[in-house]
């Protein structure tokens, strides 16, 4: 019996797998038993470690502003960076030189630039060169480094996902009498979202843990305020990482069902609404020449 891809396993390959699978499944236990014991030895798994979350100064001291920081940074970054990618995607599909050239060179600067100087540089660069008259507020830092740094990347993704919709679809509307701005505003753009979505939304999570790197300018988010001064505070680093690190988690998921909502939204929006594509010879016979634009319209 075979499958399209690959030959399905007789009795001794499925005997084989699932020995594998057995010794996998051990080794992991195994690992996990051997961290949860040296926790234990330690004293991190105590429950005097693990009260202070039931406290609730700890979360409304803590944990609540750290959230509210990490997330106001994230947001406020993502827009940003959105805006910052589209804009220098674009700019490198342009037919100017010098604007291509330009927007290659700013994207690819500051995505060749590690993330936390940039953040160090926001905030310290215009300090040390105005002889401290000007501060960056620590908030303005992280959004900056964040929106240079990652708009640079989805200004790649941006570019990649407009190059891959067929050529044919833009040269239809190109036929059609629409300008290049019509073309992308129009037919390419719109086809190409749905493909970006995923990476898109890969890198807003890895933005969103981007934030993190806030503590080098002592930006109040999750990882300063749970783990620089709560941890300290109570003596319990492992508890409260691990207590961060189920908030992220939580918090990326959430992204992620979104991305697959909004994506499988837009695909059922393009099917249902497609129609019949108006014929060569209904193209600019209205009196305002609008049959083109219907024509694209039923395109996408």
């Amino acid at each position: 019996m075979t499958s399209v891809l690959f030959d399905a396993p007789g009795p001794r390959a499925r005997l084989r797998n699932n020995v594998l699978t057995l010794l996998s499944v051990v080794v992991l236990l195994l690992i996990a038993y051997l961290v949860i014991s040296t926790l234990s030895d330690k004293g991190q798994l105590d429950a005097a470690k693990w009260e202070p979350f039931l406290r609730g100064d700890t979360w409304t001291g803590f944990i609540i502003p750290g959230l509210i920081g990490t997330l106001q940074a994230a947001v406020v970054g993502a827009v940003l960076a959105l805006l910052f990618g589209v804009v220098f995607g674009l700019g490198r599909l342009s037919d100017h030189r010098l604007i291509r050239v330009v927007c290659g060179g700013v994207v690819e600067f500051f995505r060749a630039i590690p993330l936390l100087i940039l953040i160090y540089f926001v905030q310290a660069g215009p300090a040390t060169l105005s002889g401290y008259t000007i501060s960056v507020p620590a908030f303005w830092a992280v959004v900056i480094g964040l929106t240079l740094y990652n708009g640079s990347v989805l200004a790649e993704i941006f570019r990649a996902g407009v190059l891959a919709v067929p050529r044919g679809q833009s040269e239809a509307a190109y036929a059609i009498g629409l300008r290049k701005s019509e073309v992308m505003r129009l037919v390419l753009v719109p086809q190409a979202t749905t493909a970006m979505m995923p990476a898109i939304v890969s890198q807003m999570v890895v933005l969103l843990k981007d934030t993190a790197l806030g503590w080098i300018i002592a930006y109040e988010d999750l990882m300063n305020a749970g783990l620089k001064q709560f941890a300290v505070n109570y003596g319990n680093l492992i508890p409260s990482a691990i207590v961060l690190a189920l908030f992220y988690v939580v918090i990326n998921l959430a992204l992620g069902y979104l991305a697959n909502w909004l994506e499988s939204r837009s695909r059922r929006s393009r099917k249902s609404a497609g129609g019949p594509i108006a014929p060569p010879s209904a193209v600019g016979t209205g009196p305002t020449g609008g049959g083109g634009r219907e024509a694209v319209a039923t395109m996408e």
